[in-house]
């Protein structure tokens, strides 16, 4: 085991995936000598040449489709988007070509060895264009895995099983936790499931549901509501796409309400699709309505970062409201 924080631990999971497999390469906007803008990518092209980690031009949808050519015919691309919000110039190649390859050829050809990485959420005061949650856009989109890890531990194990997954793997990762998450990572190769997810937590009274940096958000709600007797039960959901309904289902079974909680704006965002399948699954178990405690149906703000976040104090007191419905 090492102390490492997520940053450093996707850099150990790309160090590696690189020493196993000669075929993965790293390329997205300065992730070569600079390292990245995060410095995810430090020392890669130093350890592994030009050729397997290199700058690409500032061009989200080249970046894209160089991928998916690289995908199809063989490689095990890793491409880096420097911002999850510059990701939508490369929407179309992501939906229409990475996710429908391999249907719309018949099997022949496929992107599967492609992973997409990309720093998403806000937290570091970075305003509208460097603080989105675009995760419902793509969960939106069959041919697609979509990945989010909580800590370091969580990121490199996930991060290693989507690069050695048979299917084209969006994985986002929490940028106000790069530095902020510290936690003992084995050296070691190790995966984690895709599709699998983690109860971090027991309780009996509410299911609080989230995934990435709303966990840690959701683990302070649940200690505040422990004062007033509250038994809570936290679930990382992990994998967006595909998400695990039948442990969620389990849960809320067992305690009869559930809270969903993320970072993206409340309309249309992927809490919906859960509380539509949990409602379905759980009708006649639920002892109050979903609640959903998101992000604001606004552009991303600077200076009411605070009051835009869906802190755990806002959870408080939803898991309040929904004991006393």
């Amino acid at each position: 085991m090492a102390k490492m924080n997520l940053l450093q631990a996707i850099n150990n999971a790309l160090i590696t995936v690189m020493e196993q497999d000669e075929r993965v390469m790293v390329f997205g906007e300065d992730v070569g000598h600079f390292g990245g803008v995060f410095r995810a990518t430090s020392n890669l092209q130093q350890k592994f040449g030009k050729g397997r980690c290199f700058n690409t031009p500032l061009t989200e949808q080249g970046i894209i489709g160089f991928a998916n050519g690289l995908a199809s015919q063989g490689s095990v691309p890793v491409a880096e988007i420097q911002f999850g919000d510059y990701i939508f110039p490369a929407f179309d190649q992501i939906i229409n070509e990475t996710a429908k390859f391999r249907y719309r050829s018949g099997g022949q050809f496929s992107c599967g060895t492609l992973t997409i990485r990309t720093p998403y959420g806000g937290g570091i005061a970075g305003g509208l264009y460097h603080s989105q949650s675009p995760e419902a856009f793509f969960a939106h989109c069959p041919g697609l895995k979509i990945v989010v890890p909580r800590n370091p531990y969580q990121a490199k194990g996930l991060l290693l099983a989507s690069i050695r997954d048979d299917n084209p793997v969006l994985f986002l990762e929490p940028k106000r936790l790069y530095r902020a998450s510290v936690s003992d990572v084995p050296e070691d190769d190790y995966e984690l499931p895709l599709g699998k997810a983690d109860i971090v937590q027991e309780g009996k009274d509410i299911t609080l549901l989230g995934w990435g940096a709303q966990i840690e958000i959701l683990q302070k709600a649940a200690e505040m509501a422990l004062e007033d007797g509250v038994s809570c039960e936290i679930i990382d959901l992990r994998s967006i796409l595909p998400w695990d309904a039948d442990t969620v289902a389990e849960s809320v079974m067992k305690t009869g309400r559930l809270l969903i909680n993320h970072e993206a704006p409340q309309t249309g965002g992927f809490a919906s699709e859960i509380a539509a399948t949990i409602q379905e699954k759980c009708f006649l178990y639920l002892e109050s309505p979903i609640a959903r405690v998101c992000g604001l149906d606004t552009p991303y703000p600077l200076a009411h970062e605070k009051e835009y976040m869906p802190d755990q104090y806002k959870t408080y007191e939803a898991i309040k409201r929904t004991l006393k419905y």
